[in-house]
């Protein structure tokens, strides 16, 4: 469904996202809403056989499709998953070296608190990379985006019966931060340094903060 939407653009959306995280071999990392695992995955990559990957969701049937697609793919045994909740991250402090959140910050009902657990679980000098649908500042891109959600990703969505997972969506985004108030976010929660991307034209965003 994500290719067919985005053209397969997610997936570039999603590496530049571990990427711009740091995570390096041998790192202990963190993927926070991590859905049915596709930043776990890339970051198991990126951390290789001596770093640990940990997926979050408070979603145990999400986790249950993550955990399946692990065992089918026999190659990312350094990840575990764990249900629990954004607002109130189940880790010590400082435990991370790189976290990844993606389409998870718009959907909690504390965004501070969630930025405030995202910096408690980090290291010192470390990052998180946080992905999302982008709230343009701009009339002509934000219009864009929501004729596109309402002409082309809902209907395609309720032909595969997945017209519930989707139709939020123009809402959502339209209560969502733009990037300078996610930046401004991060850094009064007390990130040392925040900057927002813009990719895909403004159609999506990547939030990068540093500890």
């Amino acid at each position: 469904m994500n290719d067919l939407l985005s053209l397969g653009q997610h997936r570039i959306w999603k590496r530049m996202t571990v990427s711009w995280a740091g995570a390096k071999a041998g790192d202990h990392v963190l993927d926070i809403c991590c859905g049915s695992g596709d930043l776990s995955f890339l970051l198991s990559q990126k951390v290789g056989s001596d770093g640990k990957v940990t997926g979050l969701d408070f979603s145990k049937e999400q986790l249950l499709i993550a955990s399946s697609k692990q065992h089918s793919k026999n190659c990312f045994s350094n990840i575990e998953w764990i249900e629990g909740d954004a607002l109130n991250l189940p880790f010590s402090d400082g435990s991370f070296d790189a976290i990844t959140m993606g389409y998870g910050l718009r959907n909690v009902v504390d965004r501070p608190k969630a930025m405030q657990e995202i910096l408690r679980v980090l290291k010192a000098g470390s990052r998180v990379a946080i992905l999302d649908f982008n709230k343009s500042e701009e009339l002509l891109t934000s219009t864009i985006t929501e004729w596109i959600i309402d002409n082309v990703v809902v209907p395609v969505a309720s032909a595969y019966g997945l017209l519930e997972d989707y139709k939020y969506l123009k809402t959502s985004i339209r209560g969502f931060l733009t990037g300078k108030e996610l930046e401004k976010l991060a850094l009064e929660v007390g990130f040392s340094s925040a900057r927002h991307y813009e990719l895909s034209g403004g159609l999506m965003g990547c939030m990068v903060a540093m500890r």
